[in-house]
């Protein structure tokens, strides 16, 4: 009976610290986004070779160092998270009380990088 006990008691807690680990997922250089106190950030999306998928980087104000890319939103595997589309980007900071301001686009050789401006809603 005590085993049985003990053996639920482990399984709850290794659920509770995945979900914990989940909500942490996303991170600007080892900040989750949870915690970004910043009112504006400027989202800047480079697509892929194949145009399918886009990497953002974030600029919410942030330390840059050199040679370390500061900006770019990860995943909890520390790799680069990839989103359909720039729309896909804004809904995804949306859930973390962004607001959309205003977007341009620059030409960097044959690749268009598109940069919208978001603001914390208050």
């Amino acid at each position: 009976l005590n085993i049985m006990k003990i053996k639920l008691m482990m399984m709850t807690l290794m659920m509770c610290l995945m979900f914990s680990t989940a909500s942490y997922s996303q991170s600007i250089n080892g900040t989750p986004l949870s915690d970004i106190e910043s009112e504006y950030l400027l989202i800047v999306g480079y697509s892929n070779l194949l145009g399918t998928k886009i990497r953002i980087n974030i600029d919410y104000g942030q330390e840059k160092k050199a040679l370390k890319n500061t900006t770019t939103l990860t995943g909890s595997n520390g790799k680069a998270v990839k989103l359909n589309s720039m729309i896909d980007g804004l809904n995804f900071l949306s859930d973390y009380g962004y607001e959309f301001v205003n977007a341009y686009a620059i030409s960097i050789g044959n690749q268009s990088v598109s940069h919208f401006l978001l603001r914390k809603i208050k």
